[in-house]
Order: C-alpha cells, then sequence, then structure tokens
C-alpha cells in the first residue's frame, strides 16, 4: 500500500532492494505528475521533456483527448483478448495504419511492444520468402528480446556477455559521413556481403531504420533507400522499414520512409501510436501477411482495446491539429537554437547537428572543429541537464550524442525555455570538468 510521498533519494534505496541493475534509467528522479511538455518528480522539482518517453508522448502527456478515449473504452470493457473475441477498437485502428502507411493495399496486425513487431516482421519474412538470412545496419536498434537484439547494431548494454542467439543475421555499416562512413561505403560493404558470406537468393528480409532510434537519429539518404529499395525487388528480399521511433509526425510525415518516397514491404510502429499506452504493430503488404496460418500472429494483449482508443485519438490529433507541419517547425527552431550554442566558447565542443523534422540530435566531441567522439562528456550533460531541470537522453553508435524529442505540442516558450536550461547545464558541465582532476598518460 502507498504511503505518504517519498523522497528521490529514499525510492532509489527502494528500487535498490527490489529491481535488478539491468532494468536501468537514465536519471535518478522518480516521477510524481507528468502533462504535457512537463514533469514534476516527487520533490516537487519542475522539468520540460525533451525525451518524450523515449518518443512515445508525441501529443504530449496525459492529452485530454486520449485520456477521454481511454476512460470511455474502459466503461466498456479493457481487455477480452482479439484471439478469443474480437472488437471494433482493434479493426479501426488497422484501418487507420493501413490509410496512412506509404504500402498499397496493406494489411495491420496488432502487437504490444516495438520488439514484437520486430519479431513478427521477420518471422512474416521467412514465410513469405522460404528463406532465413537477414540483413540489418549498424546503430540500428530493434529490440531486447533474442531475435530483436541480434538484430540491433550495437554490442552495449544489449549483448554484452551474451552470443548472439540467432545464426543468418548480418549487419552491414550504416552511412554516417561525419563519421567516415559514406553511402557508397554501405553499398560496398552489402556487396561483399553478398559476395563472400551469404548470397542475395538466400536473404529473407533488409531491415532499417530510415531515421535511427538509438544509434543517433543519424539519417539514410534518400538515394541510398531507393538503392535498398532495387537490390530488395531484384532479388526478392523483403524491406523492413523500422518506424517504432520514428514513426507518428516524428520527422514531418506519419513516416519517415515518406520522405524517401519508397514503398517498404513491412512497416514496424509502436511508441508513439499508443499515446503513452503500449501499443505496436506491422503494416504489411498483404500477400506477406497472409504467409502466417491463423493463429500465428498476434499475443494476449495484443491491440489492447483501451490502448486501440488511445492510438485513434493520437492519429486523430496528429491530423487535425496539423502535427505534422509542428514537427516541422520544431525541429528547424531546435536545430538553430544548437547551432547557435555551437559557435559559443562557453559550451561544450559539439560536432554534427541533425534533424528531419523534430528528430534533432548533436554529437559531442573532444576538439572544436573535431570529430573524436565524447561519450563522458555526452553522460555528464545529460545528469546536468536534469539538475537543471529538462530531461533528455544520450545515445548514439558511439556513445557521444544528445537527442532531442519533444513533444510535437509543446509551446514555443517551453521549447525555449528548456534550450535555456539545456544552455545553463552545459556552462555548468564544462565548469565542473575542468575542476575534475586530469589522470595522467601511462
Amino acid at each position: 500500500m502507498k504511503g505518504p510521498m517519498s523522497t528521490n533519494a529514499e525510492l532509489r534505496e527502494r528500487r535498490q532492494a527490489a529491481v535488478p541493475p539491468g532494468a536501468a534509467s537514465a536519471h535518478s528522479i522518480f516521477v510524481a505528475k507528468a502533462l504535457g511538455a512537463e514533469v514534476w518528480d516527487v520533490e516537487g522539482r519542475h522539468y520540460i521533456d525533451f525525451a518524450s518517453g523515449i518518443g512515445v508522448n508525441n501529443v504530449g502527456n496525459l492529452h485530454p483527448e486520449v485520456v477521454a478515449a481511454m476512460q470511455a473504452q474502459l466503461g466498456r470493457f479493457a481487455h477480452t483478448a482479439f484471439a478469443v473475441a474480437a472488437y471494433e477498437e482493434y479493426l479501426e485502428v488497422c484501418e487507420a495504419l493501413n490509410r496512412l502507411a506509404p504500402i498499397r493495399g496493406g494489411r495491420s496486425v496488432l502487437f504490444t511492444t516495438g520488439a514484437e513487431a520486430t519479431e513478427n516482421a521477420v518471422k512474416l519474412a521467412r514465410l513469405a520468402t522460404g528463406r532465413q538470412g537477414v540483413v540489418a545496419f549498424t546503430g540500428g536498434f530493434h529490440g531486447r528480446t533474442h531475435l530483436a537484439a541480434a538484430i540491433t547494431g550495437k554490442v552495449a548494454p544489449l549483448r554484452l556477455g551474451v552470443v548472439p542467439s540467432q545464426s543468418g543475421v548480418f549487419h552491414v555499416p550504416f552511412p554516417m559521413p561525419h563519421y567516415g562512413v559514406s553511402e557508397a561505403d554501405s553499398l560496398q560493404a552489402l556487396d561483399h556481403l553478398f559476395r563472400a558470406t551469404i548470397a542475395p537468393h538466400q536473404i529473407a528480409a533488409l531491415v532499417i531504420e530510415v531515421v535511427q532510434g538509438e544509434g543517433g537519429f543519424n539519417q539514410a539518404p534518400k538515394r541510398f533507400v531507393k538503392h535498398l529499395r532495387g537490390l530488395c525487388d531484384q532479388h526478392g528480399i523483403c524491406l523492413i522499414a523500422d518506424e517504432v521511433q520514428s514513426g507518428f509526425g516524428r520527422t514531418g510525415r506519419f513516416f519517415a520512409i515518406e520522405h524517401c518516397e519508397v514503398e517498404p514491404d513491412l512497416l514496424l510502429v509502436g511508441k508513439a501510436l499508443g499515446g503513452g499506452m503500449p501499443l505496436s504493430g506491422l503494416i504489411g503488404k498483404e500477400a506477406i501477411l497472409a504467409a502466417a496460418p491463423p493463429g500465428g500472429l498476434g499475443g494476449t494483449f495484443a491491440g489492447n482495446p483501451v490502448s486501440c482508443a488511445a492510438a485513434l485519438a493520437v492519429i486523430r490529433i496528429i491530423e487535425r491539429d496539423g502535427l505534422l507541419a509542428r514537427a516541422t517547425a520544431i525541429g528547424s527552431r531546435l536545430t538553430n537554437h544548437i547551432h547557435r550554442l555551437r559557435q559559443r566558447e562557453d559550451m561544450m565542443p559539439i560536432g554534427h547537428v541533425r534533424g528531419l523534422g523534430a528528430m534533432v540530435a548533436f554529437d559531442l566531441v573532444m576538439a572544436r572543429g573535431g570529430n573524436v567522439p565524447d561519450p563522458e562528456a555526452t553522460r555528464l550533460l545529460a545528469a546536468s541537464a536534469c539538475d537543471q531541470g529538462v530531461l533528455m537522453l544520450p545515445c548514439g553508435y558511439y556513445g557521444n550524442t544528445i537527442r532531442l524529442s519533444v513533444p510535437l505540442t509543446i509551446s514555443d516558450e517551453k521549447l525555449d525555455e528548456g534550450v535555456a536550461r539545456l544552455a545553463t547545464a552545459m556552462a555548468l558541465a564544462v565548469s565542473r570538468r575542468s575542476d575534475m582532476p586530469q589522470t595522467s598518460a601511462a
């Protein structure tokens, strides 16, 4: 039974006794309340949300229409399991996804988490093609379950000490020109993979985040994605677009792959779809989704009716309130702010700044004008920002990226206030770092 409100320190002690360290949190606070783009911890401290629950709260926390939709559904029923007795809300979400996704004549199926969507997409690609191979990219993140983790293109922290559990999964470099990996380098690596390791006719799926999430918000060039589409068409490979983090308006389109004018075979969704409720999905070409027999797809909580009600409200809000255009405006405002910070001598050295819509990131580097990653500075800045009242997340293939995923409903005033707090945090982090004892080289 919950007693009087605890302090962050008291809750951290309870957490240490009750929760394993593997279930980590980026910040050491405990939340008491959140509304829109603002968060308050159990001690009453105020924060501006530049993380959106890892890209979930695109319409903000507790949007009144989302709350009302969930309450109305709870007044009818909370769960039957779609596999036991179906309900219209599930159909309405699938119909909306089929309408929005850049897949002609698509069909949709719902799950609970992004990892479930990944696992089922690969299963369907293997069933439809009769092949087993999967190609993914370095820096990609596709989930924490065994197959999803094997497809994920970064060892730490998911695969440290764990042997990859899936044979037939291969990685090629994702294009990152600011770190010396060009589009041509990536395509050449893919050609070498086809020639030396696995033939194209053995590959079921090629999985890509057009804008990487955990990998650092790196963007695949339009021409590169078009080339991949051509290779998949040539060799009968399913092109899977993972839009779990980049979907639902985050990039200024409903889905990031729309910027590339490419039609994927399968498209993964989640996070922002449920408006804070657990819901994910898979949209795909009818022939591919038909490869699974009845009962081959789903799950006990897959497409929960309360989550579906929330999702329908989210989609309605994005379309009605012009949040795609708002994402583009937010992105422009944020990147302008970061470029100004980059010019200031009292800030940490900022390297590459990038953004597609409101999916904005910047790298911290060891020296101005250089490109050597500084993951220690990135961790220090994230902690300092939390102290100053702004929540944001470090990420990146080299661990030196700060990603900014603000709710698309945030006001310009709150956005500017958050950036001001970030600037204060960076200046303080620079000061603290200069006061730390330096370790001499051996």
